[in-house]
């Protein structure tokens, strides 16, 4: 009865994540919701006796692999936007031949799952208990697709590291040229952190310079656009103002960037078209 109830709850919980994962627009979310997803794997594991699963499910998926994308999402930034330009030609008829060929592996273990007569867990793993059953099969049937998938992982992680990858246009600047460039500059000495001289330490709170004055370059531009869509303004005018400023300043870059995005898609759909 608990293994039915157990079933049936986390089918539940791990389903409406893989689909807030797939539906998301939020690269964060998904990440979260697909670590909610094995989670619940590894739960069910543990339930069907397996201990070494869970643990595996646990340790590699949840822990390396979400790792992994968490490090990836911050390389390339969750507030970056997508490009919808293509450059690939015919990725579209790929894209739906591989839609289709996934489709007709899920319709075939759905099927294999439903219709194929019931082993259990006492013939699954007769040949010297589970964790000896799943080496066998690793290392014997399925050994092929065992290294296609390991090399699909390592391609995946090339792939990662050359996306990641910038060509360097100039040269490194030393420790003497940035001193050189800071002292040069209208900051000479280092900028304020936000809560200095102020009367609270959030990281939302614009930093008070020794004068009394407010410090709006100590207020993060991404924190000071959710305080004024939010509404989660100080009560001090002062602090209130430099915070929208600094979002009115961040709306300002963002309009000139998708223009120049948008630029950029216009010059590049006539080679588009010629190229299909």
């Amino acid at each position: 009865m608990g293994e039915t109830v157990t079933f049936w709850v986390l089918a539940v919980v791990s389903v409406g994540a893989a689909l807030g994962m797939v539906f998301n627009r939020k690269a964060v979310y998904s990440a979260l919701m697909l670590g909610t997803v094995m989670l619940c794997l590894a739960v069910l594991y543990a339930v069907q006796d397996a201990p070494f699963l869970a643990a595996v499910q646990i340790i590699v998926y949840t822990g390396a692999i979400m790792m992994l994308f968490l490090f990836v999402l911050m390389l390339v930034g969750v507030d970056s936007s997508d490009s919808f330009v293509e450059t690939i030609r015919g990725q579209r008829f790929w894209a739906v031949l591989a839609g289709i060929g996934f489709a007709t592996l899920i319709i075939l273990a759905v099927g294999n799952a439903v219709f194929a007569p019931e082993v259990g867990l006492a013939q699954a793993t007769a040949s010297g208990g589970y964790i000896r059953s799943i080496a066998l099969l690793l290392f014997t049937k399925y050994v092929f697709a065992f290294e296609i998938t390991s090399a699909l992982l390592i391609t995946a992680a090339l792939g990662a590291m050359v996306l990641a990858h910038r060509e360097r246009l100039t040269d490194k600047p030393t420790q003497k040229d940035l001193a050189r460039a800071r002292f040069l500059g209208d900051h000479p000495s280092p900028l304020p952190g936000p809560g200095t001289y102020a009367t609270g330490n959030a990281i939302d709170m614009p930093a008070l310079l020794p004068d009394g004055t407010v410090a709006e370059s100590s207020v993060n531009r991404y924190i000071a656009r959710y305080d004024v869509e939010h509404d989660h303004l100080p009560a001090d005018p002062r602090l209130a103002a430099a915070i929208r400023h600094t979002a009115e300043e961040d709306a300002e870059e963002r309009d000139i960037h998708a223009r120049d995005e948008a630029k950029e898609q216009d010059a590049e759909q006539p080679t588009n078209e010629v190229n299909k």
